[in-house]
Formats: structure tokens, sequence, C-alpha cells
């Protein structure tokens, strides 16, 4: 699963503030092979970081379809089944050739891709805090998170409380 986690992450980062020692540490994080941003690899990985906010911000299964296709075909590469360093079998989504931005956009969209499809188009959402610039993948149990975190979510639920103008009982 490490191509949707890859994704929130990246987004996430670039919607916090991008800093390209921190997604140097992401990429490792995510035992991204060759994790190096030399010369414009660090803005390039960036901009992609922008777009990968879109299936997780989405309204709709549609809509997060349509932004996955949209990354799907930026990232275009040949996907191929692997074994290396005794593995089991699993797929790559960029040439080992290639470097290490069109990699991650292609590990990004590719497993954007298959959780989508693994998960009935839901499961990616942006924390609903009012100026929380995260973004998750939910795997809990019943698919219903909310918020990046529980202090998010707590941090809400005292906001709503104290709102002024609410019922008491």
């Amino acid at each position: 699963m490490v191509g949707p986690t890859l994704a929130a992450e990246l987004a996430s980062l670039a919607a916090r503030g991008w800093d390209t020692d921190t997604a140097v540490a992401v990429l490792r994080d995510h035992r991204v092979r060759r994790p190096q941003l030399a010369g414009s690899m660090s803005a390039r990985l960036h901009e992609w970081a922008l777009q990968l906010r879109a299936p997780f911000s989405a309204m709709d299964v549609d809509s997060r379809c349509d932004a996955i296709n949209l990354l799907l075909e930026s990232a275009t590469s040949r996907p191929s089944l692997s074994t290396h360093d005794g593995h089991k079998p699993h797929l790559h989504f960029a040439a080992d050739g290639d470097d290490v931005v069109d990699r991650v956009k292609a590990i990004t969209a590719g497993g954007l891709a298959i959780f989508t499809v693994e998960s009935e188009g839901g499961r990616l959402g942006a924390c609903l805090r009012e100026g929380c610039p995260e973004v998750f993948v939910d795997t809990s149990r019943n698919g219903g998170r909310r918020y990046c975190s529980a202090r998010c979510g707590n941090h809400d639920a005292v906001r709503r409380h104290r709102t002024p103008g609410r019922r008491r009982g």
C-alpha cells in the first residue's frame, strides 16, 4: 500500500509547506529507491504533490476516478511484475532507470488506482477540520474516517460544542 500512503504524505506536505529535506525523508520512509532530489527534481515533485490532492478531496466516486485518471495519464508507464531481492511478486509501475520523480509519479498514480478499485471508490479523504491541510488513506474498520487524526476530530468536536447558539439541554 505504498502508493496511496506515499501520495497522502506528499500531498499533505505540499499543503503544509514544501521542504526538500522532508520530501526526501518521506521518500526514504516509503522505501523509494534512490530518493535524492537533485536540481529541478524537488520542484517537479512538489508540482506532482499538489496534483495528488485532487483524489483525496474529490466529493464523489466519479470525481475521484476522474482525478486518478488524470494522474495516470501524467504518469503513464508500463507496469511489470518483479520478485527482486527475495520479495514476493509485486508490481512495479516504472522502469528502474527512471528518475525518482517519474518513479514516484508512477508509484502514486498506480497505487491510488489499485487502492480505489479495492476500496470501491472510497477510503481516501481530506481532513474536515477547518484549516487542516492533511489528507489520508482510510484504513479504519468501517471506512468512516473524517479527520486525519483523533486530535483534529476532538478539536472540531470542541469547536462545535462551543459554537454560540448551540442548543444546550
